[in-house]
């Protein structure tokens, strides 16, 4: 087991807007992550903190540079591939929640397992647990309408962890909660990375993350300043 969960080495981000037009949203960038860390990206809009965390997530392939996660050169891998590693790997907790809205918090929370074959007993029982794990026992039969927006982050968050990765990536995810709920949805976040030792990446403008995060990386016209 290597010591760096994720390595990204020079890497580039080019998009091609057309008519020999290019943006080049990162610039020879290289960043260790340790296991077991909480990571906070930060930087002023534009300067490609969601971007790099699309390419950390496998989500986005940079134009050039190689990103590890847990030691496995991901540039080399195919799109099944890729899937798989952000299926086992990474969960992922986005600012819009994007919950099922005609499915319970608990299926919310299954769905990933059942997509990996899990069977449905154990899913059952895994997402009852995460949904107690998060605060939700009494809400896991609560379909997203009827539930808050910082009752929807912790489902989001339970279902983050369903498939049992080491790595939770969450971009902007207290940017649509009232202040009192997003420290809330921090507090999980940081008992998470210090009880259980899970890797947290979050991309925030919330400043309040230099209390949680051991580690703050700033960006700015695509470079870590």
């Amino acid at each position: 087991m290597t010591k760096n969960i994720i390595e990204a080495m020079n890497i580039n981000k080019i998009f091609n807007l057309g008519m020999e037009n290019e943006l080049h949203i990162l610039k020879d960038m290289n960043l260790e992550i340790d296991r077991g860390s909480f990571i906070a990206i930060v930087g002023p809009s534009g300067s490609g903190k969601t971007t790099l965390l699309d390419i950390l997530g496998c989500l986005l392939k940079p134009t050039s540079g190689e990103v590890l996660i847990d030691g496995v050169i991901t540039n080399e891998l195919n799109d099944n591939e890729l899937a798989h590693i952000r299926r086992d790997k990474i969960g992922f907790v986005f600012q819009q929640y994007n919950l099922i809205s005609s499915q319970t918090a608990l299926e919310n929370v299954e769905l990933p397992m059942r997509i990996a074959g899990v069977h449905r007993k154990d899913s059952r029982r895994r997402a009852e647990k995460l949904l107690r794990t998060v605060g939700l026992g009494e809400r896991m039969y609560h379909r997203p309408p009827h539930l808050s927006g910082g009752e929807q982050q912790r489902v989001a968050i339970a279902r983050s962890l369903a498939n049992r990765p080491r790595i939770i990536m969450g971009d902007e995810p207290t940017g649509n909660l009232d202040s009192k709920t997003g420290k809330d949805i921090l507090d999980l976040l940081k008992r998470l990375n210090k009880e259980e030792n899970y890797t947290i990446i979050v991309v925030t403008h919330d400043l309040r993350i230099k209390k949680y995060a051991k580690r703050i990386i700033n960006l700015r016209d695509g470079r870590i300043i």
